[in-house]
């Protein structure tokens, strides 16, 4: 392939990644773009002088920076005056009257004010060449590597080719726009440091804001970005629209992304009718918006207005109803949720936020606390939004008397009085007392599911009106019910209670592994309990093992050791051990002794559909010749055993450079 050829595939990717990331209508599946992407990665390893800044393959890699650099823009990047409700925004206009009379017979712009970070792109000759913050206005930030990391940034104008000829640009365009975290991808990241014991992020925001500042790209790179632009800075040569409605189509011509809801409206009664279908609406978009901003249509009246101080008088923010205000934290108190899981909650001297008294918000964790140094009487920021519990920002430090208090983590269980869990790296505090009255209904709703010890016919009302009454006080109880009992409840007659008993003498015969994972032991999951029931003969083996004893099975890390012995060694769950041993819920596992294999002390995961292998045969097939199967990809992992449709423990596994097989390739393997 030669350099035209070269070039012309970089047009072809840059044009795929704007429908993709910009457009979100694909014209080729992932496959097809992978292939162009390794075709163009493949040429350049070949022809390292044909790298350009522009090339798709510059995405992320630039080495961490020691600082960012000062960058003076070259127009001032203006802030808005704001407007609090129709009156404000036909006194706005009214004044602006005033000083043009022109504007009587202006048209107007609606867009979303995203509330993210305010960004700069320096193109020239159609590259992208350069991206600051706003900074104070003047001078910002050079962020133009991490920038590159946001796909739906251009690398190079237009983004379609064949636009080249049809559309003016300039040899330099500035242009601003916004960077933000979208609300679905913020919450998935938080889920996912949630799960992952780590700590979370308090607002898309700052998280977005936090992210382009870091000093390695590859970090930025792992945050879901991307941006919505606006307006044009500053140009040399080629020909722009007059008009801001026409800027926003010039933009989204030229390949970059502009807000969909954007609106053009003959006069200012019609732009402010519009807005405020937002202050209910808002919740709809996809991004953190504060408010809408209004903007006179016509750019060369826009210019000649000016502007007062920062503040350009041709635009204004209308903003939405305050989801943000102060008021003091009187208590903190403590919750235990239905998973063992202490949360801390404000108590509020009541406030009104947007329309709904609050008087309890959400403290998030104790480590949250902590950090923010959140006292009890403290004048605290609290948000609401939405359907969206509310919760505590952080305090208002300069506003504090000295009477406030600090808060300690309570050492023991608020509910059942238990000594609470903390793992080292987990954010989370637990109860795991396994009869805790707070957590009661989750633990015999978990203990009786299917992938537990599968008792039909105890559906969750069942297991509520079971503990309402006082017939389960814990898990055990269920195993000691009489017909008798069961037919002074709402509901019950003969059939429906000879099913539950019979459902409860069947789950005698469960296997270890299912009880085990019944119990409800943090850590302690379907794998686990499998690995556990192949070491310890029953519970009473188990219950004596030590943590260290523990740690040298696969998978066992310090954390589960001592989440383990933890449980076992707490009275209350001991005593339920004793009310299943004496209902002859104790079922013991035939311990077999390791053979000989191919596949002795090798490590396998497997990920996809196999073509012939269910997911349970080939586990067993891999544990019958020696091996072992785990759940995720580690670095000890030997093999990842792939098939159809696979998820992201491949991706996992190439990047650990673990190697990847086939079904047929497994049992080759298993005959050598």
């Amino acid at each position: 392939m030669n350099k035209k050829q070269y070039e012309e595939l970089k047009e072809k990717i840059h044009f795929h990644n704007y429908r993709y990331h910009v457009l979100d209508t694909p014209l080729i599946s992932d496959a097809e773009y992978d292939k162009l992407m390794n075709e163009l990665k493949r040429l350049e390893a070949d022809h390292q002088d044909w790298i350009s800044p522009d090339s798709p393959s510059q995405r992320a890699g630039a080495a961490p920076l020691e600082k960012f650099e000062k960058v003076r823009h070259p127009a001032p990047i203006l802030s808005l005056a704001n407007a609090f409700g129709a009156e404000d925004a036909r006194a706005w206009r009214e004044r602006v009257i005033k000083i043009d009379e022109r504007v009587e017979k202006a048209k107007f712009v609606v867009e979303p004010k995203i509330d993210g970070l305010s960004i700069v792109l320096h193109y020239e000759n159609g590259l992208f060449v350069q991206g600051a913050t706003r900074g104070d206005g003047e001078v910002g930030e050079d962020i133009t590597a991490n920038l590159r990391t946001i796909k739906t940034i251009p690398l190079k104008i237009p983004v379609n080719s064949e636009q080249s000829s049809v559309i003016s640009i300039p040899k330099k365009l500035v242009i601003r726009g916004e960077a933000y975290l979208p609300i679905k991808e913020f919450d998935e990241l938080n889920r996912k440091l949630e799960e992952a014991g780590e700590k979370t992020y308090l607002n898309p925001r700052n998280t977005a804001a936090g992210s382009l500042r870091q000093l390695d790209p590859t970090l930025t790179a792992s945050r879901p970005l991307t941006i919505l632009v606006y307006q044009i800075i500053h140009s040399e040569g080629g020909k722009l629209p007059s008009s801001q409605w026409e800027t926003l189509e010039y933009l989204k011509a030229l390949g970059f992304p502009v807000s969909d809801v954007a609106k053009r409206f003959n006069n200012l009664d019609s732009a402010v009718a519009y807005t405020e279908t937002w202050n209910t609406g808002r919740d709809q978009l996809p991004y953190e918006a504060d408010g809408m901003v209004i903007k006179i249509d016509d750019l060369n009246l826009a210019n000649e207005l000016g502007f007062v101080g920062k503040d350009p008088r041709s635009a204004i923010a209308f903003k939405f109803p305050a989801r943000e205000v102060t008021t003091t934290l009187q208590e903190i108190r403590v919750n235990v949720g239905r998973t063992g899981v202490l949360t801390p909650y404000a108590v509020l001297e009541p406030v009104e936020i947007g329309g709904v008294i609050v008087e309890r918000a959400t403290l998030h964790n104790f480590d949250f606390i902590e950090e923010k140094d959140i006292r009890a009487g403290d004048r605290v920021l609290v948000k609401r939004a939405g359907e969206v519990i509310p919760y505590v920002i952080g305090p208002v430090v300069d506003a504090r008397t000295g009477k406030e208090k600090k808060f300690k983590p309570p050492t023991t269980c608020p509910t059942c009085d238990q000594a609470v869990e903390h793992f080292e790296g987990e954010v989370a505090w637990y109860c795991v007392n396994a009869a805790c009255p707070a957590q009661l209904v989750r633990n015999v709703e978990h203990f009786v599911s299917r992938g537990a010890m599968d008792i039909g016919g105890l559906g969750i009302k069942i297991v509520e009106q079971l503990i309402e009454s006082g017939l389960v006080k814990d898990v055990a109880d269920l195993f000691t019910l009489k017909k008798e009992a069961l037919l002074k409840l709402d509901g019950f007659a003969d059939k429906k209670a000879e099913n539950l008993l019979n459902g409860l003498e069947q789950a005698k015969a469960q296997s270890l592994k299912r009880l085990l994972g019944a119990l409800g032991i943090h850590g302690v999951g379907e794998v686990m309990a499998g690995d556990l029931s192949k070491v310890f003969s029953d519970l009473d083996a188990l219950s004596k093992a030590s943590a260290d004893e523990l740690q040298k099975i696969d998978g066992v890390g310090p954390n589960i050791a001592e989440s383990i012995v933890d449980w076992f060694g707490r009275a209350a769950n001991q005593k339920i051990l004793k009310k299943l041993k004496a209902a002859k819920v104790w079922p013991h596992a035939e311990i077999k002794e390791k053979k000989g294999g191919a596949f002795n002390d090798l490590t396998f995961v497997i990920t996809g559909t196999l073509p012939a292998f269910s997911r349970d045969d080939a586990k067993a097939f891999i544990e019958d010749h020696g091996g072992k199967v785990t759940d995720s990809v580690s670095k000890k992992t030997s093999y990842l055993l792939l098939g159809v449709e696979p998820g992201s423990k491949f991706e996992k596994a190439k990047s650990l450079g673990v190697k990847i097989i086939s079904e047929d390739e497994l049992k080759k393997l298993a005959k050598k």
